[in-house]
């Protein structure tokens, strides 16, 4: 390659890569559906064309970005294979939480990523697998590889973004030893099919029937493609009475959150029953927030693109549920509470992905009754 062509090959690739880092700083600020290609140029001073000769869409450019966190993610666990084993375990949980912690952009657009192109979530579930192949020496089952990524995963990313105090040394004792005192189990308790439905008005008010129906509309359609008209006029109602309740589609949007958190943790908390000891009611609650997303899919949409339109309203959200684990006993628990309770949230969030948005409604039970044995005994047998 002569000079000339060198420098007009590296002056394509910087401005590729101005475009990439504009669109990282956008999307992981707004919602993808608010994010137009001008405004990825404006941010990066560059002309539309120099966006088209590079990508083809919007879409294009979103998931050559999800690429790249996945290839950054391979690159970070990479070193674990030379590393000796007894190293091995520490290092993998640093090397996923201080990723979140560095790269704090990058993983805002992949959750939203993870949630509209579900592909790349695949894919960077094969690089942590082959990354726990690594730390802990077989390949991982599915509950296993749960059990492993998807509270120190769920964790790492609430250190980031909401500040919570997590221990990285707490999620090691937790792989290797679990996070509950083991206790005697009784798999026909937790899994009773004994349902106590959530109460059903026969007569809404006004207000009611508006966040029933947007409810609806917002996990079928999204917050974007859902209108207020809409709403009102689904409703039978008019416009007048949305604004007589609601002063915005924002606030709305807030109430259709707190609704479903509180319908979810009212339906665990009414069916949990009694005289289950700490593991059974864990594995219950699990149990039953499965059994509820398979009966209120919507739930789950709504919170999951609330991350990216309203974040602080989800981390309300989740903050609800870090509250009602705090008024448990907690004397059962081996490990830090804050560590422990965030990686017992994070092994719901992605047990309800695994479930709800991978169509895998049978693994369920077998993963819950397997993830009992993780919280008591952990994976100390196989842990390098």
């Amino acid at each position: 390659m002569n000079r000339l062509s060198l420098r007009r090959s590296t002056m394509s690739s910087d401005t590729r890569q101005a475009l990439i880092d504009s669109a990282v700083t956008l999307f992981s600020t707004k919602w993808y559906g608010t994010v137009s290609v001008a405004e990825i140029c404006r941010n990066a001073g560059l002309s539309n064309g120099a966006f088209y000769r590079h990508f083809k869409s919007k879409e294009e450019i979103f998931c050559a970005i999800l690429d790249h966190v996945v290839h950054q993610i391979e690159l970070a666990l990479k070193p674990l294979a030379s590393m000796e084993p007894s190293q091995r375990l520490q290092n993998f949980v640093v090397i996923i939480y201080s990723f979140s912690q560095v790269h704090t952009p990058l993983v805002r657009v992949f959750r939203e990523g993870q949630y509209r192109f579900f592909e790349y979530e695949r894919k960077l579930k094969e690089v942590y697998r082959q990354a726990f192949q690594i730390a802990f020496g077989k390949a991982p089952s599915i509950t296993e590889y749960l059990f492993a990524l998807a509270g120190l995963r769920f964790a790492s990313i609430r250190a980031a973004l909401h500040q919570i105090p997590v221990q990285t040394d707490a999620f090691v004792m937790i792989l290797k030893n679990g996070l509950l005192k083991p206790q005697p189990v009784n798999f026909d308790r937790i899994f009773s099919t004994s349902i106590t439905p959530l109460p059903i008005e026969l007569w809404p008010d006004k207000r009611q029937l508006l966040l029933a129906e947007g409810r609806k509309l917002f996990g079928e359609k999204g917050y974007f493609e859902t209108n207020i008209h809409e709403v009102a006029s689904n409703a039978g109602l008019a416009i007048g009475s949305f604004y007589h309740y609601f002063e915005s589609k924002e606030a709305f949007y807030k109430e259709v959150i707190r609704s479903a958190g509180k319908d979810v943790r009212h339906f665990i908390s009414i069916n949990l029953g009694s005289g289950l000891n700490r593991v059974e009611r864990e594995m219950r609650g699990l149990w039953l927030f499965i059994l509820f997303l398979s009966m209120d899919r919507y739930c789950y949409n709504i919170v999951r693109e609330a991350e990216f339109i309203l974040p602080n309203e989800v981390r309300d959200y989740y903050d609800a549920f870090h509250r009602g684990y705090l008024k448990r006993e907690d004397s059962s628990l081996t490990c830090d509470p804050t560590t422990s309770i965030e990686f017992m949230l994070g092994v719901a969030h992605y047990l309800g992905i695994e479930v709800v948005f991978d169509n895998s409604p049978e693994i369920a039970r077998q993963t819950i009754e397997e993830m009992g044995q993780l919280y008591m005994y952990g994976l100390g047998d196989n842990v390098c």
